[in-house]
């Protein structure tokens, strides 16, 4: 099990100007820049286990805290948070690094990003990895139409549940660590609820998410992971993070051009064979050969959940380092700080 770590030694905090304001930034080592997006509900710290290994093999490793979430910019407005914006925000990374042509690599919401931003920038992006989301093509029914449907009208899809401003804040915002702690266990392998109990993903009528989170913490969140995370939405708040699932059918309208559009560039998808993720996307899994042709590796790692980089970090750094080197070195060069 990894040893508390709060903070990466040797790790540069920064922050650079972006299109909403400012971009916090955490960077490890120099060489070729790979930049790692995180997702729903964390910041540049889900990937601490990453860092020092990528930075070791000699690579510039930059997490980044996502617009809404860390010392980023957190924007009121929900249209602030369409996807084109959000890629905006990496290109602005790449370019203030000096990092041209870049490799991405996201996890969750952030693995959807990365995925955009190889769309829409292949000059910025030479490479992409996914972690627990696979990349489906934009088109296809409205977002919030698909969503309203899971259920069968008798319990609430979360990303319904999520629309309505100031809903699920409600119920985060009064204990912020102690909803942390269920939706990570809910999620994660070892303490995400048995198969047949009530799903997590879902809302009774008049409940809450919390209704159904597990109270016991997975063996990946130690105190002090718990605390980083808690620490940081007690200050930001959940309505930046929140209202990128309040935007989602901007991005059908963005993104129209894009449908069915596959990204070409060499790509790397890992999942967790528990994870709802990649379950109920199994059918984007095996629409690879046609939606990532450039695909080198496709990997479930068996008996783990969502939060893949965190409970399994050997692995996927094992992954992630095999992939980056059969990507070759042909970034950016090392462009210092």
């Amino acid at each position: 099990m990894p040893q508390p770590d709060p903070q990466p030694t040797d790790a540069i905090h920064r922050l650079i100007p972006g299109p909403a304001g400012r971009i916090h930034l955490v960077e490890q080592g120099t060489g070729p820049l790979v930049l790692l997006l995180h997702g729903f509900p964390e910041s540049w710290y889900s990937w601490r286990h990453q860092l020092p290994v990528l930075a070791a093999a000699g690579y510039r490793a930059v997490a980044v805290d996502v617009r809404g979430y860390g010392r980023s910019s957190k924007p009121d407005a929900v249209d602030a948070y369409r996807m084109l914006d959000l890629v905006a925000d990496t290109v602005a990374v790449v370019e203030a690094l000096d990092g041209r042509p870049a490799v991405v690599v996201g996890h969750d919401w952030g693995a959807t990003i990365a995925a955009h931003s190889a769309l829409v920038r292949p000059d910025v992006f030479r490479a992409v990895g996914l972690l627990s989301v696979p990349y489906t093509p934009p088109g296809g029914p409205r977002p919030t139409e698909i969503f309203a449907q899971l259920g069968g009208g008798k319990e609430e899809f979360y990303v319904s549940y999520f629309q309505e401003p100031g809903r699920a804040e409600g119920e985060i915002e009064p204990d912020v660590r102690g909803w942390l702690a269920g939706f990570y266990a809910a999620l994660s392998a070892d303490t995400m609820p048995a198969p047949g109990a009530p799903d997590p993903h879902f809302v009774s009528p008049g409940g809450t998410l919390r209704d159904r989170f597990p109270d016991r913490a997975p063996a990946w969140l130690g105190e002090h992971e718990l605390g980083f995370y808690a620490g940081e939405f007690e200050h930001t708040g959940l309505t930046g993070a929140l209202n990128r699932y309040r935007a989602m059918d901007l991005d059908w309208k963005d993104l129209a051009d894009y449908a069915g559009a596959p990204i070409t560039q060499p790509s790397l998808f890992l999942g967790g064979s528990l994870d709802a993720s990649t379950t109920w996307l199994s059918d984007a899994i095996e629409a690879f050969p046609t939606t990532l042709p450039g695909l080198h590796a496709s990997h479930l790692l068996a008996g783990c959940g969502h939060w893949i980089q965190q409970e399994r970090p050997e692995e996927v750094n094992g992954h992630l380092l095999d992939w980056l080197e059969s990507c070759g070195r042909s970034a950016g060069g090392d462009s210092g700080r």
